[in-house]
């Protein structure tokens, strides 16, 4: 649920946000009062949905926080279980994506410190067969280990060498997944008793406090009550340019990113080091909450109960038709992720039949994925609006 104070600016930005949306191009054919309605629902949706995953991290943080001050496999138990919490709420925010956004503008867009993968975990920390490998136990190539110097090296000298983010505190939380059916068992005593548990404790607390602050900052430019941020340069974008944005982050992250980099690499190759969440076994349900990301935007429906027009709403105007048949493929969608069983590197492994439940689970996400692509990218298309996805 979302704070009090937090739905009170989002019921006044919603009544007067859409009014600061510049018209249409006269080359499309969109209804410009509408395609401003949705530009303004979008905007607010973007917020509420950063402003719930700042919450859910910020607990998550605390979490981990005790957990350091106490480490023992309980207080581990209860970090890791507000990290599976947390993540979901980040992973609908990836439909925001892709058009140089906030999140992933070039050269300040902090994406790649949030959410950067797959990992090199010898990166950072000891794996098996060498227990002196990463960052953590180096301590004379590096001395200090605060979210400055962890942001610095964040993909240093290559784009595994993740040091930051969603994962590098994944990996610390759990290790690596060597189980046949289970996450990674990484011991609380590589915080109390094990070599560098000292430098490993403040690495993680580093990790922690700068994942926090770039998910604060990407709120903070939706913030409706910003007076110079991102959110009022979107609203004062061409109604046009704004809503080719918001159907190029949905149909990217449907297709290039989820059904692609995310799901096919993976599944073609059988490679559980190209799956996402592999420490923890969450994978599942990062495709879950990147798929309901997508059907949040179509549908203008986001967290805390936040509903308005969506892009469906937009396309019903030219085709009413085509827009339901977007809107069921979208719900259909979230719900052939939610039948791939857990955990997603069981249907990577050699032997393991194409016929198997789980592999077709898979492939039949990914081609759902992929059709809910063409659909959003026609529908805009037919409005007059140009949008070019993988």
């Amino acid at each position: 649920m979302l704070p009090a104070a937090l739905a009170a600016v989002l019921i006044v930005s919603s009544c007067g946000g859409s009014d600061e949306a510049s018209t249409t191009d006269e080359s499309s054919t969109v209804d410009s009062a509408v395609g401003s309605e949705v530009v303004g629902h979008y905007a607010d949706g973007v917020y509420v949905s950063y402003a719930a995953s700042v919450e859910s991290a910020t607990k998550m943080g605390d979490d981990i926080e005790a957990f350091l001050d106490d480490p023992t496999e309980d207080t581990l138990a209860t970090a890791r279980k507000a990290w599976l919490t947390a993540r979901p709420d980040y992973g609908v925010t990836e439909a925001f994506r892709f058009y140089g956004g906030p999140i992933d503008a070039d050269d300040t867009g902090p994406e790649g410190r949030l959410n950067a993968w797959p990992m090199d975990e010898s990166y950072v920390d000891y794996v098996e067969g060498d227990p002196e490998a990463g960052i953590i136990n180096d301590p004379d190539e590096y001395p200090t280990l605060d979210a400055d110097t962890l942001a610095s090296l964040n993909e240093a000298g290559g784009e595994t060498n993740v040091s930051t983010g969603w994962h590098a505190i994944e990996f610390l939380l759990w290790g690596q997944d060597l189980s046949e059916d289970g996450p990674g068992e990484r011991p609380a005593t590589d915080y109390t008793d094990a070599p560098n548990a000292d430098r490993r404790s403040e690495y993680l607390a580093s990790a922690t406090q700068l994942l926090l602050t770039d998910l604060q900052g990407v709120t903070d430019a939706w913030n409706p009550d910003g007076d110079d941020n991102f959110r009022v340069k979107f609203l004062a974008l061409p109604t046009d340019e704004a809503l080719t944005n918001i159907v190029t982050g949905v149909g990217e992250l449907s297709r290039g990113e989820l059904a692609g980099e995310r799901m096919s690499v993976a599944y073609t190759e059988r490679s559980e080091e190209d799956e996402h969440s592999c420490f923890s076994d969450n994978t599942t349900e990062d495709i879950v909450a990147n798929a309901q990301g997508v059907a949040n935007v179509v549908t203008g429906d986001y967290p805390g109960g936040v509903s308005g027009p969506g892009l469906a709403q937009l396309f019903a105007e030219n085709d009413e038709a085509a827009a339901d048949e977007l809107v069921e493929a979208v719900e259909t969608s979230v719900a052939d992720a939610e039948e791939i069983p857990a955990p997603f590197d069981q249907h990577l492994r050699d032997g393991v039949s194409d016929d198997e439940p789980g592999r077709l689970a898979v492939k039949t996400t990914m081609d759902a994925l992929s059709a809910q692509t063409d659909l959003v990218v026609a529908q805009a298309s037919d409005l007059g609006l140009s949008v070019e996805v993988s």
